[in-house]
């Protein structure tokens, strides 16, 4: 398990591999964004994008699983959850035929003032594409279990 006394300030990871079709920009956007740019290839191609886009919030929810799926050597992390992010920024629209990829790199950590069991982590999370060109970015505040509850 890696608890919150595992994680060091200015540790950085890479990973994740992610691939984007079609059918799935489509179908998320049909249900979650339906902008034309997202649904429609023929008003995608008049849009400002000039062809069909992922959603942002797709483009989260495809770094979310990346995140969550973490690195292949990595141990279970001892996660509580999140009470959100900060600065959230969509770089570069994601299209079909994409490969995502995302590095985190940890900014600070405390100790809950309230709460003994638990710390929390700030980290920049960064998705690039297979250019490795920044498409999304955002600072998520993470709460960690702390291994000893002292």
């Amino acid at each position: 398990m890696r608890y919150f006394e595992d994680i060091e300030i200015g540790e950085t990871r890479a990973f994740g591999e992610y691939h984007v079709t079609e059918d799935e920009v489509v179908e998320f956007a049909e249900q979650y964004d339906p902008q034309p740019f997202h649904v429609d290839e023929a008003a995608a191609a008049d849009s400002m994008f000039g062809e069909l886009v992922a959603s942002g919030w797709h483009t989260a929810a495809m770094s979310m699983r990346m995140l969550v799926e973490g690195p292949d050597d990595e141990d279970e992390r001892a996660s509580m959850g999140s009470p959100g992010v900060d600065e959230l920024r969509w770089h570069q629209p994601v299209k079909p035929g994409d490969t995502l990829s995302l590095r985190t790199e940890v900014l600070e950590k405390r100790l809950s003032e309230s709460r003994s069991d638990r710390g929390y982590v700030k980290s920049r999370l960064e998705t690039y594409n297979q250019d490795d060109d920044l498409v999304m970015s955002w600072v998520g505040n993470a709460i960690f279990e702390r291994r000893d509850d002292e």
